[in-house]
């Protein structure tokens, strides 16, 4: 049986002594001091190991069930959910107007990491409610807001998105979900999509399918495409469910991993859709939730590594093998515990750097996504703009690569069920394909973020990190291990966008033969910033005399290993952008 404890040390680490959240100019984060968040933390905590956790490997083990149109999932979720939505956890960060707590997006974040890493089937219903609220928040009427959004913040109803058909995934514009309006302002929605996360189930009341589909007039493309509303049961106007819509769950995905989440084949035969938005102008509107579905997605893949590292580093403290070279470390035992073994430490230590730089990455691009909002600040929502890509590509590429680590620490216990691993990689992979491949994340960075704002967001990036070791260059403490490999990764990074605008124009392959190692580069300079930031943080800790000498000084020690052992490989995605598209391009098609 697999394990699962909270971070929240770490976490508590991060938005206090690295963020420093309380010090905030972030309207509402004054109220974010220790106590507030501890208690937040701690209770989502007890909830994800208590309750949580241990259904993960039921919901693997009996999977979703559909009969005659009803999908059942795996024993205990209801439960599970009832509970979750009792506590008020789906609308920790909602708008109080409709019932939510109005809490910072940082904190959901931080919750939600607890949630992904204890049971991340189980989270993707109220994952995918959480995108859908914030769709119809942005771009609904207010009748409609007022309709759904309470409803959504409870968790009574949950929510989807419904883009993918069978014979398009990224290109919607190649959609033929069609809607035909009707005289009472509806449209009749007709059509098939597939891989609906939660697109049925019996943890809610209703449903609520946000859909994509084509009206008349739009013209083809993307640009012909509208969003609609289109509810399992349409609510009568008193608020309660009338009738059942037109629509039905018309099988289930059997997949690698994710089993306790219900992934659907969804068929439309003119239901009942309400426009979102503007007509034609669809995609605007399902961008908002698909945006944060990449941020979503990129927090599952380290969260994911997270809980595979904790279950890696208890096995290798207690397993008994072999001697340690230097000499026996357990005497009185017929072995030492493996963790003693170089390549063992070299294992573990590619996990837990990784997973602490990109908790204090995800939570900095958190803190991000609240400046922007809620300061309206135009500069912070470019900068999340950009790293968006970053997030979601990197951390899922780089937590999957974790969860194999963790894994094989184990040896030939982590490729048995029993020890929970072999489901962490399998959930993990999924992070790298959906809500856009980790190759279409990489094109975006290159081919339309790096010239946001006529490359003006890339270059404040680029000023942020020079002033961060501008203003720290006189700590000594921070210069040989921390400040200079983090002085030559961005100078990688620079060199790297210098090529694109140098050689993209002419020869766009250059460009997008690089993009996936462009997208390594620069996940690895954000958690060389982040690692640094950590260390100033834990050195200025020790400095004030805190009692917990350990914990920051392994921090330090932790962030060193991430700056000598992992940072380097900016230097390997240079070279391999550098070389061009020739390599790549080299072999005709009928060649391969």
């Amino acid at each position: 049986m697999p394990i699962y404890h909270a971070p929240t040390k770490d976490m508590q680490f991060v938005l206090h002594d690295v963020l420093k959240i309380a010090e905030s100019d972030i309207p509402g984060y004054d109220e974010l001091d220790r106590d507030f968040t501890g208690a937040v933390l701690e209770e989502a905590g007890k909830l994800s190991e208590n309750v949580l956790a241990p259904l993960n490997p039921v919901g693997d083990r009996q999977g979703c069930t559909l009969e005659n149109g009803v999908v059942r999932t795996p024993e205990g979720f209801k439960a599970a959910y009832d509970q979750m939505r009792e506590g008020g956890w789906m609308g920790l960060d909602a708008d109080p107007e409709y019932g939510g707590q109005g809490m910072p997006y940082l904190l959901n974040s931080a919750v939600g990491e607890m949630f992904v890493s204890s049971n991340m089937a189980f989270n993707m219903y109220q994952g995918l409610t959480h995108g859908a609220y914030s769709a119809i928040h942005a771009h609904g009427s207010e009748a409609q807001k007022a309709t759904y959004l309470p409803k959504m913040i409870e968790g009574s109803w949950s929510g989807t998105m419904n883009l993918t058909e069978p014979q398009c995934g990224t290109d919607l514009g190649l959609i033929r979900t069609k809607a035909e309006p009707q005289d009472d302002g509806s449209y009749s929605i007709t059509g098939q999509k597939i891989w609906i996360s939660a697109g049925e189930h019996d943890l809610s009341d209703n449903i609520i399918h946000l859909v994509l589909a084509k009206a008349p007039g739009g013209g083809e493309g993307t640009k012909g495409i509208s969003l609609f509303i289109v509810p399992k049961f349409l609510v009568n106007e008193d608020g309660s469910l009338g009738a059942r819509n037109s629509l039905v769950c018309g099988g289930l995905e059997e997949k690698m991993g994710i089993h306790g989440n219900a992934t659907c084949v969804m068929h439309y035969d003119g239901a009942r859709g309400f426009l979102v938005g503007e007509l034609h102008k669809g995609m605007r509107a399902m961008f908002t939730m698909m945006n944060e579905a990449r941020l979503g997605v990129g927090l599952q893949g380290y969260a994911q590594g997270a809980v595979a590292y904790q279950n890696a580093l208890a096995f290798a403290q207690d397993r008994l093998q072999g001697r340690d070279v230097t000499g026996p470390q357990s005497p009185d035992s017929p072995a030492d515990p493996i963790i003693v073994h170089p390549d063992v430490r070299r294992n573990l230590m590619d996990q837990k750097s990784f997973v602490e730089g990109a908790r204090a990455f995800t939570f900095w691009g958190a803190q991000m996504i609240d400046r922007a909002h809620r300061n309206e600040d135009s500069e912070a929502e470019a900068m999340i703009s950009l790293l968006t890509p970053v997030l979601k590509g990197f951390l899922t590429d780089k937590g999957f690569e974790t969860c194999v680590l963790a894994q094989q620490t184990l040896g030939g216990s982590g490729f048995t069920r029993e020890w929970g691993l072999e489901q962490f990689v399998r959930d993990a992979r999924i992070t790298m394909i959906y809500e856009g491949t980790n190759g279409i994340q990489s094109l975006d960075l290159v081919g339309r973020k790096l010239g946001l704002n006529g490359g003006k967001t890339v270059m404040a990036f680029f000023d942020m990190v020079k002033a961060f070791i501008k203003e720290n260059e006189e700590n000594e403490a921070l210069k040989a291990d921390f400040l200079d490999p983090l002085k030559k990764a961005s100078k990688d990074l620079q060199a790297a966008g210098m090529y694109f605008m140098q050689n993209g124009m002419k020869a766009p392959n250059n460009a997008l033969s690089g993009s996936y190692d462009f997208m390594h580069l620069f996940g690895h300079v954000c958690l060389g910033l982040m690692w640094t930031k950590m260390a100033k943080a834990a050195a200025e800790a020790l400095d004030a005399g805190a009692e917990d000498t350990v914990f920051y000084e392994t921090k330090l020690a932790t962030g060193r290993y991430y700056m000598a052992r992992q940072l380097p490989a900016t230097a390997m995605h240079l070279a391999r952008i550098e070389s061009g598209a020739g390599p790549v391009m080299a072999l005709d098609a009928a060649n391969f």
